[in-house]
């Protein structure tokens, strides 16, 4: 399980990090940071360098497991509360379209996911911490662990039911080269959906949680990675950006199925 826990700190970290640098690329926030509101924040780049150092830094540290438990905490309370303070007010309220529109929170539940894989990263990490000496703030993080997987969970049942709200789009990004595009998208839509349910539920929870690593690990290779190749500056390096956040997804998965197994021995 140690070599799990290594690839599965790894590609969070490498994803976490991966975002950071693109806001030095591109002098602003990804969108699954910060929603285009407030406009003030985004007016300057200086925001953005400092956010994307502190990712960037903060992947590092969970790469490398050192001091990493602190690092994710923080990592996973930023990204919570960038989720609900600016990306849910956003959507809700100020964005022109519907809020009733799914396709709109796709950003918001990608954040939500990696906070919650922050909280996940944090469970498969000593404390590196005197428990004397802890502050109020990493007690009060501490609490969210158990509701990491959650988090995650939220986000695979959207996407999932994604699938089946925009077949179409969805079927365009199967490669050419894989025949029956619309059996894949629903297929994908099942997986997903259902493995959310059964990591919410902790169904099969171990099983599943590798099972979901490896889908959402083989669509970096099969996907994301071809695509961003393909066409690498396209919506501000989107493409690129999904690769990393595709990464991190499959590294939380495993880091789910690692916490439990560590639960059960």
């Amino acid at each position: 399980m140690k070599i799990l826990s290594k690839t599965a700190r790894t590609f969070y970290g490498i994803g976490m990090a991966g975002i950071g640098i693109q806001q030095f690329i591109y002098s602003d926030f990804r969108p699954v940071i910060l929603s285009p509101w407030p406009p003030w924040i985004h007016a300057s780049a200086i925001w953005a360098y400092i956010t994307g150092a502190a990712l960037v830094v903060a992947g590092f540290f969970i790469f490398l497991d050192k001091k990493a438990r602190v690092a994710s905490l923080l990592v996973g309370g930023f990204l919570f509360v960038m989720f609900i303070v600016f990306q849910c007010s956003y959507t809700l309220f100020i964005q022109p379209n519907s809020p009733r529109h799914l396709g709109l929170w796709t950003d918001p539940l990608k954040e939500l996911a990696l906070s919650g894989g922050a909280f996940v990263m944090a469970g498969l990490s000593k404390d590196e911490t005197n428990a004397s000496h802890k502050n109020y703030l990493l007690m009060v993080l501490e609490k969210f662990i158990p509701f990491g997987r959650i988090f995650f969970s939220i986000t695979m049942i959207s996407f999932g039911v994604d699938h089946f709200f925009y077949t179409e789009f969805v079927a365009g990004l199967v490669p050419s080269w894989i025949p029956d595009h619309i059996f894949w998208t629903y297929f994908a839509a099942v997986a997903l959906i259902g493995s959310g349910v059964a990591i919410i539920f902790k169904i099969k929870l171990k099983l599943v949680s590798l099972l979901a690593a490896t889908m959402l690990f083989l669509w970096v290779i099969v996907l994301h990675i071809p695509r961003a190749i393909a066409d690498p500056y396209v919506g501000n390096g989107n493409e690129i950006t999904s690769v990393f956040e595709a990464l991190a997804f499959s590294g939380i998965a495993l880091g789910i199925a690692v916490m439990h197994k560590n639960k059960n021995k």
